[in-house]
């Protein structure tokens, strides 16, 4: 079973909003079925198919209406969209109501079936309402018909709509406008059965929202005010989505300004880094500059003396002084001898 008929058997089966259909669809809006005369009756049947298995039926909504001598045995069936086979459907459900009276009270009086088909679609029902204009038929052959009650509840006229009581009259305000095209504003007539009215406007509105709000137990609930809290949540839902959205774009942003801050960070890091180690590299360059001066000299000092241990040798002291006088005749000497 789908979640619509759900929601549409929990709201119909109230006695007040069951009678309330009956009245107005049936009695032209005349308070004739009163909600406690109206008796819950089992809304499965058993048959026997092709296969010799017992199968079961059941009816979305099924109450019993007595008022003194009268019984009706009344059904609802709810459709949002077209049956080609409805009349069909709904001989069964008849047929097997009629059966049970046969087969629980034999000889006592027998009462009527009757069911109602209450259409919740935005196009018109185009379809056959009755079992002679769905069969194929043969000329010359004259079978039993059985026509079915469809309402077309989207198309039910402004004083159709006023005459409901029950919560019923918003269901059928409300598919009466969507079916016109007219925004739903919702009413200030009181809603009796809050919970299921709520989850039909989840379902039909197809706005989880409905299931979500928040209502005082004591206060007067109707659609205008059902609506508010909507709109009220949804205001505050958006609040949160756009401080949400705010918070993520600037999260963002911050994110990319930092990214931007590490990178020049890194950058200015590496030339800082670069440049101390270009400073490193030139400190330990000059302390290896100044020692090859300091190893030049000394070996330039050490051929110097052995040069003049040569000529002390050789008696030479006029060149010895000459020597530690003039560097260019130094060098001559040095080279003279093998020293460079």
């Amino acid at each position: 079973m789908g979640q619509k008929d759900i929601v549409e058997k929990m709201l119909e089966d109230y006695p007040d909003v069951f009678a309330d259909i009956i009245n107005v669809l049936i009695f032209h809006g005349e308070p004739v079925v009163k909600e406690d005369e109206l008796h819950q009756t089992k809304t499965r049947s058993q048959y026997k198919a092709d296969d010799s298995e017992l199968h079961e039926q059941e009816r979305d909504n099924l109450k019993l209406w007595i008022s003194g001598s009268r019984i009706v045995l009344f059904g609802l069936e709810n459709q949002t969209a077209i049956d080609h086979d409805m009349s069909l459907r709904v001989i069964g459900y008849d047929g097997a109501s009629y059966r049970e009276q046969l087969l629980e009270s034999p000889g006592n009086k027998r009462y009527q079936v009757v069911t109602l088909v209450l259409y919740f679609g935005d196009q018109p029902w185009r379809s056959q309402k009755s079992l002679q204009d769905r069969i194929s038929r043969v000329e010359g052959i004259m079978g039993s018909d059985y026509k079915i009650q469809v309402f077309e509840i989207a198309f039910l006229t402004d004083e159709q709509v006023q005459m409901f009581r029950s919560d019923f009259g918003i269901i059928a305000d409300y598919f009466v406008k969507r079916r016109r095209g007219e925004v739903y504003e919702g009413s200030r007539k009181p809603i009796r059965h809050v919970d299921a009215m709520l989850k039909f406007m989840a379902v039909f509105a197809k706005d989880q929202r409905f299931l979500k709000i928040k209502l005082d137990e004591k206060e007067e609930v109707n659609m205008c005010v059902i609506l508010d809290r909507v709109e009220e949540r949804g205001r505050q839902e958006g609040i949160r989505m756009g401080r949400e959205e705010e918070r993520a774009r600037t999260d963002k942003i911050l994110d990319q300004v930092e990214e931007r801050g590490r990178q020049e960070g890194i950058r200015i890091g590496r030339e800082e880094e670069r440049a101390r180690t270009d400073k490193i590299l030139d400190q330990v360059e000059e302390r290896g500059r100044q020692e090859g001066i300091r190893i030049g000299r000394e070996e330039e000092r050490a051929r110097t003396l052995r040069l003049i241990g040569i000529l002390l040798q050789q008696g030479r002291a006029d060149d010895i002084e000459r020597v530690c006088a003039d560097e260019q005749y130094c060098k001559k000497l040095l080279n003279q001898y093998g020293l460079q």
